[in-house]
């Protein structure tokens, strides 16, 4: 990779961490947004592509965040030239949204001893999207109002069905809610300590992003949890995006706030963002695998209704 690519994929990574660092700054955590009184009127969703296909990762971030910022209602959104081909067109002045594609691709390289040697290249890139609000000319139903919330009931059912097809150990009591990973179990307060369901059910996603990532599952590294500051604030921020994620894939609306016992860590999350450009990418995509995990052990006709 020349030196002119490294350094685009470091711009791309400090533009989009600078942007995160701002809005932690002014005391709000722009994944949580979404969440606010005004999108509380349909269901909440993640952002989606023209096809319908949810966004993931830290994608999901920068959409929420532009979403609310600039008042769009629309979750779709598209390139200018999928706008072109789906017969829109993107009015003049519109400004897109800056969204990020990583993958990686394979060179061989010559090592130490002569031989030939298939290497991985991670690769990040950049490109500009559209919100169908800022479109004309598309099919109608990229236009539709959001669909009222389902019954309240229903959609809560929804959520103990899928965190109960976990497996989970979920236990009850007291007044503090985390994940024991000596014990493998989800502690969580009574269900009626909590102001409202959703609420009661976010938190359940955030404790069980945590519990997805022992090492009996997606191993993630919680070996420092209470030893080092960073590495705790680290785990708590994959937890915090794991359950806004979980939040929409269900169509729960809860409020949100940060808890007591976490709002410390903004400012652990600041000092890191500053210095460690890549510390929100690697934390959203953690959160991303651990959400998918727990999409993986629905059973399989539960799978294709959230799909549906």
């Amino acid at each position: 990779m020349s030196s002119k690519d490294n350094k685009a994929r470091v711009d791309i990574y400090a533009k989009i961490t600078d942007r995160i660092v701002a809005e932690l700054e002014k005391g709000v955590r722009p994944w949580v947004k979404p969440w606010s009184a005004a999108h509380t009127t349909g269901r909440v969703t993640r952002p989606l592509r023209h096809n319908g296909l949810p966004y993931q990762g830290i994608n999901t971030l920068l959409l929420w965040s532009e979403a609310v910022s600039r008042g769009f209602v629309s979750p779709t959104w598209m390139t200018f030239k999928q706008s072109i081909e789906l017969g829109g067109h993107v009015r003049k002045g519109e400004t897109g949204a800056t969204v990020v594609y990583a993958s990686r691709f394979t060179r061989t390289e010559t090592d130490d001893r002569g031989e030939e040697v298939e290497r991985g290249i991670p690769f990040l890139k950049a490109y500009t999207v559209f919100c169908a609000d800022q479109i004309d000319g598309l099919p109608e139903q990229y236009y539709l109002n959001p669909a009222p919330a389902t019954d309240p009931v229903e959609r809560i059912a929804h959520a103990d069905a899928f965190f109960a097809n976990t497996g989970a150990v979920i236990r009850h009591g007291g007044n503090q809610a985390y994940f024991q990973p000596a014990l493998d179990i989800v502690q969580m307060p009574p269900f009626e300590s909590f102001r409202d369901a959703p609420s009661y059910y976010a938190t359940l996603g955030h404790e069980l992003t945590h519990w997805a990532g022992s090492e009996k599952r997606l191993d993630r590294d919680l070996s420092r949890y209470h030893k080092d500051r960073a590495s705790r604030a680290h785990e708590e921020l994959i937890a915090d995006l794991g359950g806004c994620f979980l939040a929409a894939d269900l169509g729960i609306v809860p409020e949100l706030e940060p808890r007591p016992d976490h709002a410390s860590y903004l400012a652990s999350w600041l000092e890191i963002l500053k210095n460690e450009k890549r510390f929100i990418f690697a934390a959203a995509a953690h959160a991303q695998r651990a959400v998918n995990y727990l999409h993986e052990l629905q059973p399989a006709d539960g799978r294709a209704r959230e799909a549906a």
